[in-house]
């Protein structure tokens, strides 16, 4: 762990390229910064904690007012795409003879699924029209069309929104061609009221999952009481099981006909085996009878409910040219992964998997960066996400850098695995979870990142937690959005890096969980990354800064792929910036993670001669595995 002044800090942002206050576009303060305390509230010292005081209140306006904030900074990433987007189909038009422009228009707004309209407008020329207003619409829009139609003919660019009407959120955006033409475009923001939903959830506004769904029950993970969660405060000591669902790991294994037997007593309606441990589901029995069951038998090693798992979201030296690098992602340079870049910008070898609710595979952002994955939800479709969550976890670790487009990943060649196991509901069973860590595992994933949690610390999970790690994978999660010391699993196991949010002023996000568990901390407020349909959002939660800590796992690895998981993480903890407290605090765990100085660290460790025989003997070793399996 190093310490190191606000002040430096500071410096080191501006260098970067992005002010340290985090001004929106239009010069107020903007994303990434806790607001002051309200009414009410009242923060913890230096960590900024809106502290428990019985009273949900304050807290949960943190929070709604988190949500708003992402949603209204969502609009504004979906305008800056779509302007560029335009702008590209500007250039091309303007170059076309007149009669290209039509057919060719058409062709633009099908490819932009967004673009409920577009406008061609020349002076010479009446303006040419592909697609149609939105039904409803058409009193607001024509007078901010026909003002944008003005703005482009007079060479400007122009940017109305968003226009909200039952439910739907709409911007007009112009951008202006070559002599005197230029194009308009009618644009759905469907997005926003997405990520309005999902956040309201993954920061838990409201109880979630609901009870009820999926025969899902909720107990109180102190002390073990069934509890019914009718408000999303309540999330912070909950942890959620199916109701007719076990998991058993015997001592004994039973051959097939204690199963047998086993399955007439109890009404087994499915039985399912990963790793060490069997899953059943009954027909009649409740979760509490059949752990009865299993304990008077005398033959397990441990008997649970079968927990549920949940999101929770929550070239060196030179600035990229993403279009929302710089207005936008002020979470790359706080944690110097700019001069970080200079080092290493990774290596396609090393393969992160993201253990969540798939990626869009199709993402413009994410081309060329995702690995073979697998699907835990529905076996043998692709691990598409329908959530959003997963792949926006993927583009923070991995989004196409330098492509004058979108967002900028930490790392420019890492590749992502995409491992569904969550719903799309957003969760998934402890069954998939640790099927899906298993499986990577075995499919050449180095690092694995873990955006989801539970409060119950289920042996069945941390089997499949200690095979990963058991097979030098490095394991980073998020620790929850509830601002507990609740210990939250898998982040709290002793073999997984769990990693708490900052916002932009280097305090614990409002939001973020704490404890001696933590391990470090990066950015996870207002988050800009990819989004399903090759959109964008800006998202904030804990699951947003574990990726963070997973990227840097990789490009460690990607210096030196010889350094042990457990060298990689003591590589983060010790090259974290100070915060809070002097040393290791339950806030800050050892600090936030610091890119650059990190890589500083693995590249002397591999240059250094004391350590020259042992890089020899692991490669080696590594090389006769290899030859061994056939690699």
């Amino acid at each position: 762990m190093r310490s190191k002044t606000i002040a430096g800090i500071a410096a080191v942002v501006l260098a970067g390229g992005v002010i340290a206050a985090l001004l929106w576009p239009d010069g107020t303060a903007g994303d990434g910064l806790a607001e002051p305390p309200s009414a009410g509230e009242r923060r913890d010292g230096e960590g900024g904690r809106i502290a428990r005081t019985g009273d949900a209140g304050p807290e949960m306006a943190a929070k709604r007012q988190l949500v708003e904030r992402d949603a209204t900074l969502t609009a504004r990433l979906c305008s800056l795409q779509c302007s560029a987007d335009l702008a590209k189909m500007a250039g091309e038009l303007s170059g076309l003879p007149a009669d290209r422009v039509p057919p060719r228009l058409g062709e633009l707004r099908a490819g932009h699924p967004r673009m409920v309209q577009l406008t061609w407008v020349d002076r010479a020329e009446s303006p040419i029209l592909s697609g149609g207003l939105p039904a409803g619409l058409e009193q607001k829009l024509e007078p901010l069309l026909r003002e944008a139609q003005q703005a482009v003919k007079a060479g400007n660019k122009y940017d109305y929104g968003p226009i909200e009407a039952d439910g739907e959120h709409f911007a007009v955006i112009g951008v202006p061609g070559r002599d005197g033409a230029g194009i308009v475009g009618i644009v759905r923001q469907s997005v926003t009221g997405k990520v309005k939903k999902m956040q309201t959830e993954n920061l838990r506004l409201v109880p979630y999952p609901r009870e009820g769904r999926y025969q899902i029950e909720s107990v109180d993970s102190r002390t073990g009481r069934d509890i019914t969660v009718d408000h999303g405060e309540e999330n912070g000591i909950a942890s959620h099981y199916h109701k007719q669902e076990v998991v058993v790991r015997f001592a004994a294994q039973p051959d097939a006909e204690e199963l047998e037997q086993i399955s007439r007593d109890l009404s087994i309606s499915e039985m399912r085996k990963t790793g060490y441990a069997y899953v059943f589901q009954s027909e009649r029995s409740t979760a509490e009878e059949m752990i009865d069951y299993f304990r008077k038998s005398g033959n397990v090693v441990y008997v649970e409910p079968h927990y549920l798992y949940m999101t929770n979201e929550t070239a060196g030296g030179d600035n990229p040219n993403d279009v929302l690098f710089e207005p936008y992602q002020w979470n790359l340079p706080i944690i110097d992964t700019i001069p970080g870049w200079a080092i290493s910008t990774g290596n396609e070898d090393i393969i992160v998997a993201v253990v969540d609710t798939g990626v869009d595979l199709e993402h413009d952002d994410l081309k060329g960066r995702l690995a073979e994955g697998m699907n835990f939800i529905s076996p043998g479709e692709p691990p598409s996400d329908d959530v959003g969550h997963g792949t926006h976890v993927a583009g923070v670790i991995s989004a196409v850098v330098n492509n004058a487009e979108g967002v900028a990943g930490m790392t420019w060649h890492d590749r992502v695995m995409p491992i569904k196991v969550l719903d799309a509901t957003g969760a998934g069973s402890a069954y998939a979870v640790a099927q899906g860590i298993i499986w990577a595992t075995d499919n050449g994933a180095r690092v694995i990142n873990l955006s989801l949690g539970n409060y119950a610390e289920s042996e069945f999970l941390h089997d499949a937690v200690r095979y990963a790690y058991d097979h030098d994978v490095v394991l980073v999660a998020a620790t929850g959005n509830d601002n507990t010391d609740q210990p939250g699993y898998p982040a709290a196991y002793p073999e997984v890096l769990g990693v708490s949010a900052t916002d932009g002023r280097l305090r614990l996000a409002d939001f973020s969980n704490y404890g001696d568990y933590v391990d470090v901390v990066a950015p996870g407020v207002s988050i800009a990354s990819t989004y399903p349909g090759s959109q964008y959002a800006a998202l904030s939660g804990t699951s947003m800064a574990s990726p963070h800590a997973a990227a840097l796992a990789a490009l460690i690895r990607s210096v030196n792929p010889l350094l042990r998981n457990t060298e990689v993480m003591d590589i983060m903890r010790r090259t974290a910036v100070d915060l809070g407290e002097p040393g290791k605090d339950p806030l800050y765990g050892y600090g936030q993670i610091d890119v650059a100085a990190a890589l500083k660290e693995a590249v002397r460790l591999k240059q250094s001669v004391g350590l020259y025989p042992e890089w020899v003997r692991r490669e080696i070793e590594q090389w006769r595995s290899q030859e061994a399996s056939g690699g």
